[in-house]
Formats: structure tokens, C-alpha cells, sequence
């Protein structure tokens, strides 16, 4: 909709989408919800659109503030980094110019080596974490007993001999991301008493769970909400990973389950992580890839 309300023309046939435009021009968009990806996508088609594109609502996860400094490193216009309420000044063609930029490091991922730690109850330095970006999310942690402190190079984490339960709402930044979730419901098979995950932004994304009984978790879903009662141990199994966040937090709870936990289906951890098997076998993980 934001697209169209800047010019462009859609067709569905046979399944494809064709986009259509001459030039995309300014406009107010407010959306219905703070999209990460109908933030990204907008932003950056409005760089070449005549005047000027507000968007409001918009999503201000530290990617979106990252991608709106390169755009500007590269000369894009833009007014309201950061906030809610995002104003793009289109520029021509030729003002851009090439630019060096180091990409924003990876939260998730660094949340990932972090629950490793913590549900080993290992000693971590996660270096380049940046806990500005995973704010709430280390809250989170602390009550579960995690400690997670910031370094000058990353954050050190240090997991307790035992997790305690929480009760975990899913939001839009700076709140815990949804990609955090199977992370979190993967602590929480282990922790002391009962957690409940509640999922505010896409209800029903559960699809891990399964998985994770397999494995011996005691999990109840009821709607948006996962009720987990912590187990002493988990027990190895097969497992399938439905999907890139999902198969992570497969691994980290097979770290600490009795017995081999073969998870198939990793191509999807693949597409969200670099090498997650040899740095967990690098700090002592038996883990590898068959």
C-alpha cells in the first residue's frame, strides 16, 4: 500500500507479481503496524522519489537505523533516524556516491551464543554484541539469572548453575523481538518453575515446540501463549528445524540434553547463521555436521 500510495502499479498473473512506475513520487504513509520490512523497502524506494516521503509508525530496529546511515553516507536525504516518524527527501540518480560501511553487527545471533552460555552454564565473551540493540532482552536474561556484562569488545556472559522461569512478552523494538522467542523457550525447558512466552506479533508461530518435546521439553501452547514447565534435563532425539530461529534454539537445547540430538533440516540455520556449529565446537561443544 505504501508503494502505491508513492506511484507504483501492481499486477498479480499466474502467481507473479509485476511492479509498475516511471518515477515514484512523496508521500504521507502511515502504517498499519512497525514493519522492519515495509520500513527497509520504503525507505529506500523513497531515496529516488520526487519530494519528499514521511513514514509514519515506521519500525526502529538498529537495521533500519544502520541502513538509513549508509543511505546517507551514500547522499540520501533523511530526517528522523531512530524514531517512529521517518522523513526521506528524494535526491537524483547521480547525487549518490559509493561509500564504505560496516554493516551493524548481528543481535540475534549474538543472543544465540549467549543462551548457549547460559543454559551450559558456560563463561562467554561474545565480542562485537552490541547490548544497546538487545536491551530488554538482557533484562530479561538477568532475571532468569544470567549474568551478561558489557565489555569495550562485546558482552561476557556467565550462565548460573540453575535458570530461573520468567514470563516473556513478545514487541516491536526496543521490546523482545519475536526472533528471540525459541531462544527463550529453549532456557525456559531447563529453568526452575513455570514461564509463560506470550507472542504479541505473529500469534501462533509455535511451530518449534513440537520439536522441542521431542526432546522431553513440558510445553502447553493456548493460543499466542506457551506455558513452559522446566524440566531437569532434556533427552536427545531426532528433530527437524521448521525454521532458521527455531532450528538455533534446537542446538542450544540439545547442548545440555542426555544422549545425541540429530536436528535435520539445518539448511534453514544456514541461511541466519555463519559457521553456529564450529564456534560452539570451538568452546567446547561436541557438535558437528554429518
Amino acid at each position: 500500500n505504501g508503494l502505491m500510495q508513492m506511484g507504483a502499479e501492481f499486477t498479480i498473473r499466474h502467481g507473479d507479481v509485476h511492479a509498475f512506475a516511471d518515477r515514484l513520487h512523496g508521500a504521507d504513509i502511515t502504517l498499519d503496524f512497525p514493519s522492519v520490512g515495509a520500513t527497509e523497502n520504503l525507505v529506500t524506494a523513497a531515496v529516488f522519489a520526487k519530494g519528499t516521503t514521511t513514514i509514519d509508525n515506521a519500525a526502529r530496529e538498529p537495521e533500519i537505523v544502520d541502513l538509513c546511515r549508509m543511505l546517507v553516507a551514500m547522499g540520501a536525504s533523511i530526517d528522523g533516524i531512530g524514531s517512529t516518524t521517518i522523513s526521506i527527501h528524494g535526491v537524483e540518480r547521480d547525487s549518490l556516491r559509493p561509500a564504505v560501511h560496516a554493516v551493524v553487527p548481528d543481535r540475534v545471533q549474538a543472543a544465540t551464543y549467549i543462551a548457549a552460555a547460559a543454559i551450559s552454564g558456560g563463561e562467554v565473551l561474545v565480542r562485537h554484541a552490541v547490548p544497546e540493540h538487545m536491551e530488554m532482552l538482557l533484562r530479561r536474561f538477568d532475571d532468569m539469572g544470567i549474568t551478561v556484562e558489557p565489555q569495550h569488545n562485546g558482552v561476557l556472559v556467565v550462565g548460573p548453575e540453575k535458570l530461573k522461569s520468567i514470563d516473556v512478552v513478545t514487541l516491536p523494538f526496543p521490546g523482545v523481538a519475536t526472533d528471540y522467542k525459541p531462544l527463550v523457550v529453549a532456557l525456559l525447558s531447563v529453568a526452575d518453575g513455570v514461564g509463560i512466552v506470550t507472542e504479541n506479533l505473529y500469534p501462533g508461530r509455535f511451530r518449534y515446540v513440537d520439536e522441542l518435546r521431542r526432546l522431553g521439553a513440558n510445553i502447553r501452547t493456548d493460543g499466542h501463549h506457551a506455558i513452559v514447565r522446566g524440566v531437569p534435563r532434556l533427552s536427545g532425539a531426532p528433530v527437524r528445524a521448521p525454521d532458521i530461529r527455531a532450528g538455533a534454539a534446537l542446538v542450544v537445547a540439545g547442548l545440555v540434553a542426555d544422549g545425541e540430538t540429530l536436528i535435520s533440516d539445518v539448511h534453514h540455520i544456514d541461511r541466519g547463521y555463519d559457521d553456529l556449529v564450529g564456534r560452539l565446537a570451538s568452546l567446547g561443544a561436541d557438535i558437528a555436521r554429518i
